[in-house]
């Protein structure tokens, strides 16, 4: 029988964003499968993790595709960001806060495309008036990554209703950012 490397992963993701700390052995247990496989397929856990990175960017890319950031307003681009980022969020979330992910000189170039991204769409809400212009797009991004993370685990430890996820970070973040009109 072929191993499935995605549900693996997915697994081990499911696992790892509920407790970073997890052994080798825990996220085997978690896939279904002994200890010897994993390591076959993931030499250890910065394998896997770099797996996994692989893996969350790819999905946050698909989100920013599905969530056509170039349609509509910021506020309507933002709501459908994350409704496309809510599956993946626990993901992210465990992503985000692994510091050997952006320590060195291996840093995987798939943040930066994220980030620039993600960045170009608030300039643009900032150019048409949208959003405010004190605080810059690599700030409103990372307060972003920050929030998605927040809310994900807020979600797993059931302090935030999952039906909640979008409508807190939605909120939060156009609340701190959005554009006041003075009357």
């Amino acid at each position: 029988m072929a191993l499935d490397r995605e549900q693996v992963l997915r697994s081990a993701a499911a696992l790892l964003s509920r407790r970073s700390t997890a052994t080798m052995d825990e996220v085997a247990r978690a896939a279904g499968i002994g200890r010897a496989t994993l390591h076959r397929h993931f030499a250890g856990r910065d394998a896997l993790v770099g797996a996994l990175e692989d893996l969350g960017i790819r999905e946050f890319e698909s989100a920013l595709d599905a969530a056509a950031l170039d349609e509509g307003t910021s506020e309507d681009g933002l709501r459908r960001l994350i409704a496309h980022v809510e599956p993946s969020a626990g993901l992210v979330s465990f992503l985000v806060t692994e510091n050997q992910l952006f320590e060195g000189d291996h840093v995987n170039e798939g943040w930066s495309r994220l980030d620039a991204r993600v960045a170009a769409f608030f300039r643009r809400g900032q150019e048409r008036g949208e959003l405010r212009i004190d605080l810059t797009p690599a700030w409103l991004t990372e307060a972003l990554y920050g929030l998605i993370g927040s809310c994900a685990w807020s979600v797993q430890t059931g302090r935030v209703a999952a039906q909640d996820f979008p409508y807190m970070i939605v909120e939060l973040l156009l609340g701190g950012a959005r554009r006041s009109v003075e009357k």
